[in-house]
């Protein structure tokens, strides 16, 4: 693999026996590319938390060698909370994490003593120094409840000048809404290396879903040929795998500092882009042997 592009996978906190053993299973497989990190997903509140540290634990005694980046997010959150997990994660080793500002729970009514992920950051900052490399979200097709696109620009600005090392992006099907965004961060002087998120297309209706709570466009001509294919499984899988590739490589090629994958817990989507784009240990071992 290219050594100068950050490849990392996201996976969520498994709740379920037969969860844990997929999550085992996948994390081992996509090891095999070395990735920067793994990040674990944090429910909305803090719902999943302790599914959260738990997860982190496992995948940090599996793979050593692996960075493990834990989301935080602060909605509905304490400072004494928060500084509570800061804790646990930097006595488990944790040197990574993702601030979010993150989603109330549904039936709660106060946000807590956060409204913002720059003041997660900046406490981050403020009570641990550097001990943290801090990813925060970005946004290029802005975000559902930004009040306008430069409002969403200059929040990013924020999160950048509270102490974010880095930033991950929504996931994205339009590869110029990226570049773009790069260009409009620049000209705001953003400078952090801003890593474009990519979801696998592997079901048209879970992807829909997702895509309408979080604001993702899905091109309107993607979504007619998904809506095709009905319960053509395998169609959908070749068809998806041929538009994720294709925005892997415009990405990469126009400068993007690496991918991360939105696995869902499944490894063969990701592992089989990184094999077309040639980035995988099994690409590598393919190309020695042809």
């Amino acid at each position: 693999m290219n050594k100068l592009l950050q490849i990392s996978f996201e996976f969520f906190p498994p709740k379920t026996p037969e969860g844990d053993a997929l999550l085992t299973d996948t994390a081992f497989a996509l090891a095999k590319n070395r990735p920067q990190f793994f990040s674990v997903t944090f429910g909305a509140g803090g719902s999943t938390r302790i599914g959260t540290v738990e997860t982190v634990k496992r995948l940090l005694m599996l793979h050593k060698a692996i960075s493990v980046a834990p989301h935080l997010s602060c909605i509905g959150e304490n400072r004494e909370d928060i500084l509570e997990i800061l804790n646990i994660y930097k006595n488990l080793g944790v040197k990574r994490l993702v601030a979010l500002r993150g989603d109330l729970p549904s039936g709660m009514g106060q946000t807590g003593e956060f409204k913002f992920a720059n003041e997660l950051v900046a406490l981050i900052r403020n009570v641990t120094g550097h001990f943290f490399h801090i990813e925060v979200a970005a946004y290029p097709e802005i975000h559902p409840q930004a009040k306008s696109a430069l409002d969403d620009i200059l929040n990013l600005k924020r999160k950048q000048d509270a102490g974010a090392d880095s930033a991950i992006t929504q996931y994205f099907f339009n590869p110029d809404a990226y570049f773009y965004y790069l260009d409009e961060c620049t000209k705001h002087g953003i400078n952090i290396p801003i890593t474009p998120g990519i979801m696998p297309i592997t079901t048209f209706s879970k992807l829909a879903r997702f895509s309408d709570v979080c604001g993702a466009e899905i091109p309107r001509w993607i979504r007619k040929r998904l809506e095709s294919y009905g319960d053509d499984i395998e169609s959908i899988n070749a068809f998806g795998l041929e538009v994720i590739y294709d925005l892997c490589q415009s990405l990469l090629s126009g400068g993007a500092p690496g991918i991360h994958f939105y696995t869902l817990n499944k490894a063969t989507p990701s592992q089989d882009i990184l094999d077309m784009l040639g980035l995988s240990e099994r690409s590598h071992i393919d190309k020695k042997y042809a």
